[in-house]
């Protein structure tokens, strides 16, 4: 679980940006190329050594094992001093199609995996860059475990595109989940500013932050208000008591995780079919769903109960009314409403057949 942001000995101020679709490291592929390399160089030993009789040693004219790895690390690194040659026609031509192929593959090997993952660092860096670039109106998730998992595939099933969620975590495993979803990272201790501002915090819409630590996230909504005085902050906390702490640290909307499981399951006990119906409304994708929605054209001027979805609240110059409340009686132009539908249906685009309506607050 990562849902708890607590650093590690000697991470306090370690933090990265990282992207995914990453198939492999370019580090792992360095150390199997050496490998290779170091077999080559081994089996060419080997070989001159076994043929020894057919090469010539101007100090002492006798090839030697320790003549044999010299002469191979000169050979195929190109330095050749010329105080070791192939005499024979059997040594000879076994340098030319044996040793000299093997020589360019070594070549290729260690240049080429170095120029590999120079690019590769290189191009990670355009990358970074590029998407830092392109980062604006996105949401920061504080937090990958279940809550964070959770609100990203809410947000994601309701159209909004990866490109524009960045997870902030400090756990390798939040890491690992959220790049195989597809999603970028920044590795760090969201409490901590630079942090959230590698997650491009000042330019946010929105952040959420879902870590089980009431403490943590207290802070962490600090210091993204403090960041973005304008972006809008959901946190989450486990004690009701804390609830307010949170509003007064900057959050506009505070969702109490102990006090919400525990109202649910107060609600199964007392009736399961009303416990049924709410665990229903907050499943995603099945039955019913909740949903916000702009006011048609052709809905202005209608009472809330009449419309063919399910109006719950209405949404009025940022305020929100139950549908029955006096000063929603009649449905006016810039309203939004709260709705209960299908979940078969868009959950928040117009129903089935007003879908090219203009809505009630755009110009006629």
């Amino acid at each position: 679980m990562s849902d708890d942001l607590r650093e590690t000995p000697g991470s306090k101020s370690a933090f990265k940006v990282s992207l995914p679709e990453r198939d492999s490291s370019p580090w792992a592929a360095l150390g199997k190329r050496v490998l290779a390399a170091l077999g080559i160089l081994a089996g060419t030993v080997l070989l001159v050594y076994l043929d020894r009789r057919g090469y010539s040693d101007v100090a002492d004219g006798v090839v030697s094992f320790t003549d044999a790895i010299y002469y191979t690390t000169v050979t195929l690194s190109t330095t050749g001093y010329g105080d070791i040659a192939p005499v024979s026609d059997q040594a000879r031509m076994i340098n030319a199609f044996v040793i000299t192929p093997a020589r360019i593959a070594f070549l290729v090997l260690l240049i080429g995996t170095t120029l590999e993952v120079l690019a590769s660092q290189g191009r990670d860096a355009i990358r970074i860059a590029r998407w830092r670039k392109k980062m604006g109106h996105h949401v920061v998730v504080v937090g990958y475990g279940t809550k964070g998992r959770s609100a990203v595939k809410t947000l994601l099933s309701n159209g909004l595109d990866k490109e524009g969620i960045v997870i902030v975590d400090t756990s390798a495993t939040a890491l690992a989940d959220a790049h195989e979803d597809g999603l970028a990272v920044v590795t760090g201790d969201a409490t901590r500013k630079e942090v959230l501002v590698r997650a491009g915090v000042e330019d946010a819409d929105q952040v959420i932050i879902t870590t089980n630590r009431d403490d943590s996230n207290v802070l962490t909504t600090l210091t993204a208000r403090q960041a973005n005085p304008a972006t809008w902050i959901i946190a989450a906390v486990r004690e009701q008591e804390n609830a307010s702490l949170m509003k007064q640290s900057g959050a506009d909307s505070v969702i109490t995780s102990s006090d919400a499981v525990g109202r649910l399951l107060g609600l199964s006990s007392l009736s399961p079919t009303l416990g049924s119906v709410m665990e229903d409304l907050l499943s995603y994708g099945q039955g019913l769903e909740v949903a916000e929605r702009e006011l048609l054209v052709n809905e202005v001027g209608m009472q809330p109960q009449s419309l063919p979805d399910q109006v719950i609240s209405v949404v009025r110059d940022e305020k929100v009314y139950n549908y029955f409340d006096p000063v929603v009686t009649r449905l006016a132009r810039g309203d939004r409403l709260i709705v209960v539908r299908s979940a078969r249906e868009l959950p928040w685009a117009p129903r089935p057949g007003t879908h090219n309506e203009d809505f009630a607050d755009e110009e006629d």
